[in-house]
């Protein structure tokens, strides 16, 4: 069972990480998989995050006063919503009430730091194991057993880490900005694959070239309609190529 824990932020990433660790120990056949990467350093990571999601069971947030509007959260959030149901993508609140998320945030499951709502989510996870889960009385010794721990480690991630103050929405303006750059690159990839594709497809032609412009003047000079020439090598030539048979072709008429 993979569980995808999202994060950014250092206070936010320890306890993802930490959460890995501890999440192995209570259930051991759950996955975690951490998303590794903020929005500056991981926004060529779109492919990674979606190849990762076609086999997440369930995707964990860990959400802080720090990171709850960041874009990069925002953004493996809606492809949690999107991979998976809504009952299976949770917040994890670690330093925030629910009253301080607004939507889209607000849509999920929270998960608070107590005993009782992080057994909770234990159970959730446990449940979509199904046949192989643990039964309810196993599960609950064993997160009995582990749920010091967590106490103890997760009130040591809140005393040594800063708490950071949230971070400033973006002025419209450098959304749009950024959005329209996105685009300009993302249109010069695709001029650039189209250009790539045609010359891939013009190596594949059996034909060489040479001897296709051959042909095809060959057959201008003789009479051929144009209409059969163009038909049979329009779309095979190069513009240059073709625009000298077309030449040739005129010339052939004026002389007729």
């Amino acid at each position: 069972m993979k569980v995808f824990l999202s994060w950014s932020g250092q206070r936010s990433k320890e306890v993802a990480n930490f959460l890995s660790d501890w999440l192995c120990c209570v259930i051991q056949a759950s996955r975690p998989w951490i998303s590794t990467r903020d929005l500056d350093r991981g926004s060529l990571w779109f492919g990674e995050i979606n190849d990762q999601l076609k086999d997440t069971t369930v995707g964990i947030i860990c959400l802080t006063q720090e990171n709850k509007t960041r874009p990069w959260i925002l953004f493996e959030a809606g492809a949690l919503a999107k991979g998976l149901s809504t009952s299976r993508v949770c917040t994890l609140l670690v330093d925030l009430e629910p009253k301080d998320i607004e939507d889209p945030l607000a849509q999920f499951n929270h998960t608070f730091p107590t005993r009782e709502s992080v057994l909770g989510l234990v159970k959730t996870l446990n449940d979509t194991l199904a046949n192989n889960g643990l039964d309810n009385k196993t599960l609950e010794q064993v997160f009995t057993t582990y749920w010091p721990q967590f106490e103890s480690r997760f009130a040591d991630i809140l005393a040594n880490t800063e708490a950071q103050p949230p971070s400033k929405p973006r002025p419209e303006e450098d959304v749009l900005g950024e959005i329209l750059e996105n685009t300009r690159m993302l249109n010069s990839r695709i001029r650039r694959l189209e250009h790539d594709a045609e010359r891939s497809r013009m190596r594949e032609i059996d034909i060489p070239m040479s001897m296709m412009h051959e042909e095809a003047m060959a057959m201008a000079k003789t009479g051929t309609p144009a209409e059969i020439t163009l038909d049979r090598f329009g779309n095979r030539l190069p513009k240059s190529l073709l625009k000298e048979l077309m030449s040739s072709i005129e010339r052939g008429k004026s002389i007729e």
